[in-house]
């Protein structure tokens, strides 16, 4: 790529293409969006973001059906798709990112270790995700989502 940070390259190709971008994050708790408003100028781009930590959220605010949070569990990718165009619809914008995750050090499961997130990106073509095991320390399993949410969008992007 080259050497300016993920942040700015991803508002250079919004604000380029004239498009427009929202959160919708659990594991990350509003990371992806602080890191996306540290940068001059991001209003005219970053529409806003919903933290939803808590299921009534991803349900009462996002529009996740509950019966996938209960079929699937809060960390698939069934629920950060429907998180992902939720906040699209919500805030009205051309492209949405969502996480969920376990970001520990609790909370893992034999399906779901620690580490375990999954990342949705919502376009004006659709939502696509992935799943991601990025390992067991919190504060790096939040550092590495948001960039893996940040770069996935770059690429998409691009």
């Amino acid at each position: 790529m080259n050497n300016k940070i993920p942040e700015i390259i991803l508002g250079e190709l919004l604000r380029k293409a004239n498009l427009t971008l929202s959160t919708a994050e659990s594991c990350t708790g509003g990371n992806i969006a602080h890191k996306i408003t540290e940068i001059p100028g991001s209003s005219s781009y970053f529409y806003g973001g919903v933290v939803s930590y808590d299921n009534s959220v991803k349900t009462g605010v996002l529009g996740v059906n509950i019966k996938d949070i209960i079929d699937f569990g809060a960390v698939s990718k069934e629920v950060v798709e429907q998180m992902a165009l939720g906040v699209k619809g919500l805030m009205n914008t051309d492209w949405a990112v969502a996480t969920s995750g376990v970001a520990g050090p609790g909370g893992g499961s034999k399906d779901k270790p620690v580490g375990t997130v999954w990342i949705a990106w919502a376009g004006p073509n659709g939502v696509e995700s992935k799943k991601f095991l990025f390992g067991n320390n919190r504060k790096d399993n939040i550092k590495i989502s948001t960039q893996t949410a940040i770069y996935g969008l770059i690429s998409r992007l691009s």
